[in-house]
C-alpha cells in the first residue's frame, strides 16, 4: 500500500508565506505580518512558524531587519568563488551601490595561525583591518583583513573607506594579485555580528576564510569575512 505523503509542519508554514506572497503580490521590500499575526492567521505554532521563516531567509526569499520585522528579500548579489576581482567591483557590474565602513585597522603581533597563512616569523607586525560592507543601503558583509605590516606600512595612511584596498595593493605597491584559495561554509551570527548587519543573533552567515598571493606565490593577504546568506549568493564554473 502507498503511504500519504504529509509535509512537515515546517514546510507547510512556508507554503502559507509563500502563498501569502503570491496573494498579496508582494514585491521586494514589502514588509509581511508580525510572526504573532501569522500564527493567528493560520493557526500556525509562532516556533514552527519562526523554523519556516529562517528556512526561507537562507534560501534568500526573506530577510529580517532587527526590530522592524520580515521582508521579502531583494536579488542576492552574485560572487563567483574563483573570482579575484575586488568586492567593490562585482557589486559595480550588478548595477548596486556599494558604501565602506572602516571598523578598526591596528597593528598586532603575529600568532602561530597568521604566521603559517602569511608566511612570516612568530611575533611579526600585522596589519589588521575589519570594514563592513554596505550593498543599496543594507549591511551584508564583515570583512577582516591580514596583511604583514613591513611589506604594506602605507595603508595605515590611506582611506579604506572610499579606496578599493586592492587598487592600492596593485596601484599604489605594484603589488600584482594573481591567485588565491578560499573556504566556503556555515556559521551563525553572534551578538556583535548581529547588532553590526542588523540581524537576530544565531541567524545563518555565510562563513570565508582565504589567503590572496602574489605572482610569486607570496602571500599578500589573509581574510576572514562573514556574510548575509539573504544577501549574497556564492557560485563557481565547474569544468572538466
Amino acid at each position: 500500500m502507498l503511504q500519504e505523503y504529509r509535509n512537515r509542519p515546517r514546510d507547510e508554514a512556508a507554503e502559507k508565506i509563500e502563498g501569502y506572497l503570491a496573494q498579496h503580490n508582494l514585491k521586494p521590500g514589502d514588509k509581511l505580518p508580525s510572526e504573532r499575526d501569522m500564527s493567528e492567521m493560520w493557526g500556525i505554532n509562532r516556533m514552527t512558524l519562526r523554523g519556516a521563516i529562517q528556512g526561507m531567509i537562507f534560501e534568500g526569499k526573506l530577510y529580517n531587519r532587527k526590530g522592524s520585522g520580515t521582508f521579502v528579500a531583494y536579488p542576492k548579489l552574485n560572487r563567483n568563488l574563483q573570482d579575484l576581482k575586488p568586492f567593490s567591483a562585482a557589486v559595480k557590474e550588478e548595477g548596486k551601490t556599494l558604501q565602506t565602513i572602516l571598523l578598526s585597522r591596528e597593528v598586532i603581533e603575529s600568532n602561530k595561525q597568521l604566521s603559517k597563512q602569511l608566511c612570516i616569523k612568530l611575533g611579526h607586525p600585522v596589519l589588521v583591518i575589519t570594514r563592513k560592507r554596505i550593498v543599496d543601503d543594507e549591511p551584508v558583509m564583515i570583512e577582516t583583513t591580514h596583511m604583514d605590516y613591513d611589506r604594506f606600512p602605507k595603508l595605515m595612511e590611506h582611506d579604506l573607506e572610499k579606496e578599493s584596498l586592492y587598487h592600492v595593493i596593485e596601484n599604489v605597491y605594484g603589488t600584482l594579485i594573481t591567485e588565491g584559495t578560499e573556504k566556503l561554509s556555515v556559521t551563525f551570527a553572534t551578538e556583535s555580528e548581529a547588532g553590526l548587519l542588523e540581524i537576530e543573533e544565531g541567524i545563518p552567515l555565510f562563513n570565508l576564510s582565504g589567503v590572496v598571493k602574489d605572482a610569486d606565490g607570496i602571500p599578500i593577504e589573509y581574510f576572514k569575512s562573514v556574510a548575509r546568506v539573504d544577501k549574497i549568493r556564492f557560485s563557481s564554473v565547474l569544468t572538466r
